[in-house]
């Protein structure tokens, strides 16, 4: 099996499990800044705009298409925000 093969078998596990989660309507950025958000809060317990403009998967997301994610991830529940720490603080919402 070639590695685009490969490749494509995972991208099409990829697109099973975010169908079954509910992740088929986020636009590609949403969806990487819901991952990082995911992965970042659950080694801190909730996430900051300033951490997830520095994780990997959000690296290649401009400035300005990264803050109309975010707030389309707040205003769809995805993303909370957290009322006693400020802003720019976010808490995410488990799909599970």
């Amino acid at each position: 099996m070639s590695d685009i093969s490969k490749l494509t078998e995972l991208r099409k596990l990829m697109l099973d499990m975010e169908r079954s989660v509910g992740l088929q309507d986020l636009s590609s950025a949403e969806r990487d800044i819901y991952y990082a958000a995911t992965e970042l809060s659950e080694a801190h317990g909730g996430v900051t705009t300033s951490y997830l403009l520095k994780h990997v998967l959000v690296a290649d997301v401009s400035r300005p298409t990264f803050f109309r994610a975010l707030k389309s991830l707040v205003s769809r529940g995805y993303l909370i925000q957290a009322q006693e720490t400020g802003r720019g603080q976010y808490l995410v919402k488990s799909l599970d």
